[in-house]
């Protein structure tokens, strides 16, 4: 079974080609940051639009990167959801059309579970059931995961996601979009414990997230100071800080609540590399597995789709000719196998 996945749900547009027996054969993404940039973040209009220019033009770039034949190609795989309305859209009628041209199968598979399952694309897999950590511009989310598409929800974000809550920060410190990696690069020339602030809802039970309250207290602490690039670098240490160390205790909680010692960690602030210092030294107090996906899969790519795709299309699913989009779509009214 061979499986083109199109990815179209913010501001990056991902391509890719997977076969059941050969692996990933070819993948490529184009990213839309000097689109967003002068605005300070993703304009939905134009994201939709770059999707609709670029779109054709790289997937015949990863067609002839994998040399093969579009006739050997056994379905389509597309982001249904969740995401902005017009990009899912772009992605969903361009799949459906070359499907219903091209006579095969095509699937809209759910963005998150696309995350969730990136990490197995690589060598090593973790094994079933495993927890997953979803951190990304547009969600962050603790799941136990029995099997494919049996997902119970522990945690998720009452307010800002951990990576929209980055780049709205780093907005503030008059950093470039996008700007959780600039933040992230800031954060290493400031000073510890110079500020402290909040580690929000962790000392309160529970497992889901909050970081709104964070980036008011944030803003309000840059208010105080002089601006500096000193007192910027100095706050975008200790925020840095206070999301990291909030993402470890909550994953602390559902190691220790559920029994489960494998935890994969995916989405774009899954690429922080203080994140994963400090879910290193979590891995050896807990003895707990930590999965990643390659750096180039932590943010939105196709790979991760057309693998979502192919195990859904595997089980038997596919979608009818309507075509429908799910900005908001949880994960846990999706299909099990």
């Amino acid at each position: 079974m061979r499986i083109i996945g199109i990815e179209t749900s913010c501001d990056d547009t991902g391509a890719a080609i997977f076969d059941d027996r050969l692996g990933l054969l070819a993948h490529a993404t184009f990213h839309q940051f000097e689109t967003h940039a002068p605005f300070g973040g993703v304009v939905p209009e134009l994201a939709s639009r770059d999707h609709a220019r670029k779109l054709l033009l790289l997937l015949q770039h990863v067609i002839e990167k994998a040399n093969i034949l579009t006739s050997s190609i056994s379905g389509i795989a597309y982001t249904a959801g969740p995401g902005l309305a017009g990009a899912l859209l772009v992605g969903a009628a361009f799949a459906r059309t070359l499907g219903y041209a091209w006579q095969i199968p095509t699937i809209g598979v759910h963005h998150m579970e696309g995350h969730l399952l990136a990490p197995l694309l690589e060598d090593a897999t973790p094994p079933f059931p495993f927890l997953a950590l979803l951190v990304s511009g547009g969600h962050t989310l603790l799941v136990e995961v029995q099997t494919l598409g049996e997902y119970q929800i522990l945690g998720e974000s009452l307010d800002d996601a951990a990576g929209e809550a980055f780049d709205k920060i780093a907005k503030l410190l008059g950093l470039s979009y996008p700007g959780g990696p600039l933040l992230e690069q800031l954060a290493k020339e400031g000073h510890p414990n110079r500020f402290t602030f909040p580690r929000p809802l962790t000392e309160k039970p529970g497992l889901n997230f909050s970081f709104s309250g964070l980036k008011t207290f944030t803003m309000n602490t840059l208010k105080a100071t002089q601006q500096t690039h000193q007192d910027k670098a100095d706050i975008a240490r200790e925020f840095q800080e206070a999301v990291v160390d909030t993402l470890l205790i909550k994953c602390q909680r559902a190691i220790k609540a559920t029994g489960i010692h494998s935890l994969v960690v995916a989405g774009g602030v899954g690429a922080n590399q203080r994140l994963r210092q400090k879910l290193s030294e979590l891995s050896e107090h807990t003895n707990t597995a930590i999965y990643y996906p390659r750096l180039e899969f932590c943010t939105d790519n196709g790979a991760m789709i057309a693998y979502a795709g192919y195990q859904r299309l595997k089980m038997g699913f596919h979608d009818d000719l309507e075509i429908i989009v799910r900005p908001r779509w949880g994960m846990d009214t999706l299909k099990k196998s």
